[in-house]
């Protein structure tokens, strides 16, 4: 999905600073991906329907979403609001990103990585936990 819309960005206009930063980008991705799988696991192995699955998942996920400062920039945000983005792992994955990719970095680099990659080991093992103790 990353790809294609990496491509379709191309078509209208999307530049990045340097080709060789798709490498770092990718690895961010990675990071990120492994990070909200781990998180997807953990809580179904403590649900008992998909619905219910879903519906937490929707209920969590979106404002995940829309506190990372993917769709709209954090400064705007109400003090209150900004200050809730940033437990949100998701924006220092998004922040990583925009900062490879065009430069843009609002927190340093070795921040947002280890932020990522402290969420991402914490969700595995997490998941990997309560995947072991769950009854099928």
């Amino acid at each position: 999905q990353a790809l294609l819309i990496f491509f379709i960005s191309l078509f209208f206009g999307f530049r990045i600073l340097h080709l060789l930063n798709l490498l770092p980008a990718f690895f961010i991705m990675l990071l990120i991906a492994v990070s909200f799988v781990g998180l997807g696991v953990a809580l179904a192995s403590r649900m008992e329907d998909i619905h219910g699955f879903q519906l937490v998942m929707n209920f969590i996920i979106m404002p995940i979403f829309f506190l990372s400062g993917a769709l709209f920039p954090l400064e705007g945000l109400p003090g209150w609001l900004a200050k809730i983005s940033y437990i949100d792992p998701l924006t220092y994955g998004v922040d990583a990103l925009r900062g490879v990719l065009v430069g843009s970095f609002s927190f340093s680099l070795a921040l947002d990585l280890t932020i990522l990659l402290v969420f991402s080991l914490l969700m595995v093992a997490i998941a990997t936990y309560l995947f072991n103790r769950c009854e099928v």
